[in-house]
């Protein structure tokens, strides 16, 4: 069964491929990227592979909820995950109007290394992934990752206030709470 659910050549850059993460065969992978101490803001340093196998087969089983593998000409560079904000926990702070969807993006350590315009490039096919079938992409990336925050705004998006994301407390995942900065990119 394919995986694949978006492709696209960015003129310049590469072809772009959006996978559905496979939680068993892609867990080690993911599990090096975010244990590195840049990856700090995603918020997964110090699990194990297990546990990143049993964080993504948890998304993987949700209905509102989606993890994607992103690749250029073959090579993994990303994690892009999206999800309905009506049924996460940025809804308590903020309006959700009909056509949102919510995204996290987290580059691989390989397309961390500076490659002038591998981002923007990136993220051309990216956001048009997100937005087939929506209007509105809404961010909300940590407000310390200064970094994180300036992309999305080299990217289009316009900045909202900074809130706080309450923490979720599932038997399959904890997530802590979460000083995040709000932003949004609207279909042009």
């Amino acid at each position: 069964m394919s995986r694949t659910e978006y492709t696209r050549d960015v003129e310049g850059f590469g072809t772009v491929r959006v996978d559905r993460i496979d939680p068993d065969a892609d867990a080690p992978l993911i599990h090096a990227w975010v244990n590195e101490e840049r990856a700090r803001f995603w918020g997964m340093n110090g699990t194990t592979v297990e546990q990143v196998r049993e964080i993504y087969a948890h998304l993987d089983s949700l209905t509102t909820h989606h993890g994607f593998l992103v690749r250029r000409d073959d090579v993994p560079v990303g994690i892009f995950q999206t999800y309905d904000p009506e049924a996460d926990r940025v809804s308590e702070c903020y309006e959700v109007r009909p056509g949102d969807i919510g995204v996290h993006l987290f580059l691989a350590p390989s397309a961390a290394a500076p490659e002038r315009g591998f981002t923007d490039a990136l993220l051309v096919a990216l956001l048009d992934f997100a937005l087939t079938g929506r209007s509105r992409i809404v961010g909300e990336p940590d407000a310390a990752n200064e970094k994180a925050v300036a992309r999305l705004v080299r990217a289009g998006f316009e900045l909202g206030p900074e809130v706080v994301l309450p923490e979720v407390d599932l038997p399959e995942v904890f997530i802590p709470e979460k000083r995040a900065r709000l932003a949004f990119y609207t279909k042009g």
